[in-house]
């Protein structure tokens, strides 16, 4: 498989592979990168889908689109987009079977899916900007020498912990009562309790555990499950609002070449809406590139 893609798609749900069949349909290198497919496969019927007299499972309708896509020369990676950052082209890094692998785009469709579910934990949301983060790329400058948390149990948790390593006094990892799901290295402290609270006054200070004990922090950092749309967006310096990426009326954030589609926007979370935004995600993207094509030519 080649690293470098004219378009790179995280997700391969509805939103993910209608964007790729218009872009692959103009001729563009896609690779469309993938932990699973979400919500899709977990539908039992869908029967409101135009075109198919008969109900037909989330899981065949998966498998139908996924083979469209690479039978247009698609290809596919299985794994969890760890990191996502822009420098004259897209970076991803990209946690698979084997390992990590570093992928290069010119464009980027970021159709992941709705945002997870925030940890239960009381004070979190009222200390976002205050000491609470969700990207240690963007703000782990800010806790040099400082003692910091990770919240999550996974490798999109270890991957940020390893990010702020350099930095800080002391990186802790927080599994909220999970089992690690990875090796966690002897240089990070591991705390398997269930926090309750995130304390301080007009900033983090401290957080509680269930068994009322107590460890100082500087700054928490949550990385549950796998990164978000809008962690990756973030990443890459382009607007969030309410946890959902800001874009305009051809589905391109506020980084050039970054576009989304999908649950990911909000709105009516349905196959059929799903689909028409990768579509247009995808036919802004072909847009996006012969400009930029244009422009490069112009300049030699």
């Amino acid at each position: 498989m080649q690293n470098n893609f004219d378009v790179l798609i995280v997700g391969k749900g509805p939103a993910g592979i209608s964007a790729a069949l218009y872009a692959l349909r103009s001729g563009l290198s896609v690779l469309i990168v993938a932990k699973d497919t979400g919500a899709l496969a977990r539908a039992h019927a869908i029967a409101n889908y135009y075109g198919f007299e008969e109900p037909i499972t989330g899981a065949e309708l998966e498998r139908r689109g996924e083979a469209q896509a690479t039978a247009l020369g698609a290809e596919i990676f299985t794994g969890e987009v760890l990191d996502l950052m822009f420098a004259d082209q897209f970076h991803a890094r990209v946690k698979g079977a084997d390992g990590e692998r570093e992928f290069l785009a010119k464009s980027v469709v970021v159709a992941a899916g709705s945002v997870r579910a925030k940890a239960p934990v009381s004070g979190l949301d009222a200390f976002e900007g205050k000491g609470v983060s969700y990207c240690a790329v963007c703000d782990g400058f800010f806790y040099r020498k400082k003692n910091v948390v990770v919240l999550g149990s996974g490798a999109y948790a270890l991957s940020e912990a390893k990010e702020l390593l350099p930095l800080a006094a002391q990186v802790s990892i927080c599994t909220l009562g999970e089992e690690p799901k990875v090796e966690i290295p002897a240089e990070y402290a591991v705390e398997k309790e269930k926090i309750v609270a995130v304390e301080g006054d007009d900033h983090v200070q401290k957080i509680r555990f269930a068994s009322g004990k107590e460890i100082p922090v500087d700054g928490i950092f949550v990385a549950l499950g796998t990164a978000s749309a809008a962690d990756l967006a973030r990443k890459t310096g382009a607007a969030v609002q309410s946890n959902k990426l800001v874009v305009d009326e051809k589905l391109m954030t506020t980084v050039p070449g970054l576009f989304a589609a999908g649950d990911c926007l909000g709105g009516i979370l349905q196959v059929a809406v799903a689909v028409g935004e990768g579509a247009k995600a995808g036919l802004a993207v072909v847009e996006y590139l012969r400009q930029l094509r244009t422009k490069e030519g112009a300049a030699k």
